[in-house]
């Protein structure tokens, strides 16, 4: 699946400048009105690294109201949550009525990491796989939306991109020894994450793989999606769109943001 996917898709900066502004707003209208009607919304970011995941998330809530999301980072589980199910830590985080969560990284880290590390047996792979089907079954059941990103880039994409950080004195604190350890991985990570794609992609917990060559491609894909999900699950308790879409877009405070947002980081 993921060999197949076309890489080239690009959206030009001016291009990103100009909709993604109007963007935001729609998303920041449609987290208000998942607020009021208590609909909760889980977002989960996997990828390769440096496929820009951070950044989308960066972008993606820039504009919406603190308020009404939290955005968790998932490491490795400590050792106090190593004694416990390996799912508690991720209960402990999903929304509330109303909120948006967005996981960088999340529990699929069990069946991808954690597999191709060689640090759980077959066996706990195909629990956790049943695991993560009924954790996201039970959530859509009560009403959550589930939204699953994962961020494609090439083997050569990724060292380009490492490469291009550690040239930098100020970013190469950002590579490590470990992502290129998995970079040496990579068509293991891939065949992990095609069966991962195969066990778990659900009509109520869909997967959207982002083509993530191009950075602004990526984080309009991410936001289309988004809003679009959460249209459709608000129906037509979903806030009309308006003109306020075109204002945004020469809003030059947005404008500033979108330039910032384009120079920093991959």
């Amino acid at each position: 699946m993921l060999e197949n996917l076309n890489l080239k898709k690009k959206l030009s900066t001016e291009e990103y400048k100009r909709i993604v502004p109007g963007l935001q707003a729609r998303l920041y209208d449609l987290e208000k009105a998942c607020w009021d009607n208590g609909v909760p919304t889980m977002m989960v970011f996997e990828g390769w690294d440096a496929s820009g995941k951070g950044t989308a998330i960066r972008a993606l809530t820039q504009r919406l109201d603190p308020r009404g999301f939290k955005l968790y980072r998932i490491t490795a589980p400590r050792t106090y949550e190593q004694q416990r199910p390996w799912l508690w830590r991720f209960w402990l985080k999903v929304p509330d009525r109303g909120e948006m969560v967005i996981f960088d990284h999340s529990w699929y880290g069990r069946v991808l990491g954690e597999r191709v590390q060689g640090a759980i047996p077959k066996k706990a792979i195909r629990q956790a796989f049943r695991d993560i089907v009924e954790f996201e079954r039970m959530l859509a059941d009560d009403g959550a939306v589930i939204l699953k990103f994962f961020l494609h880039i090439s083997k050569k994409q990724q060292r380009r991109r490492f490469e291009t950080l550690e040239s930098d004195p100020l970013e190469a604190w950002r590579v490590s020894k470990e992502d290129w350890a998995r970079h040496k991985k990579y068509d293991r990570y891939l065949e992990a994450a095609e069966q991962m794609f195969e066990v778990t992609d659900a009509e109520y917990a869909p997967w959207t793989i982002v083509e993530a060559t191009s950075k602004s491609y990526t984080r309009k894909r991410v936001f289309e999606t988004t809003i679009s999900a959460l249209e459709k699950r608000l129906g037509k308790k979903a806030p009309p769109r308006s003109d306020m879409a075109a204002d945004v877009s020469r809003d030059a405070e947005l404008r500033a943001a979108m330039d910032n947002l384009t120079r920093g980081g991959v």
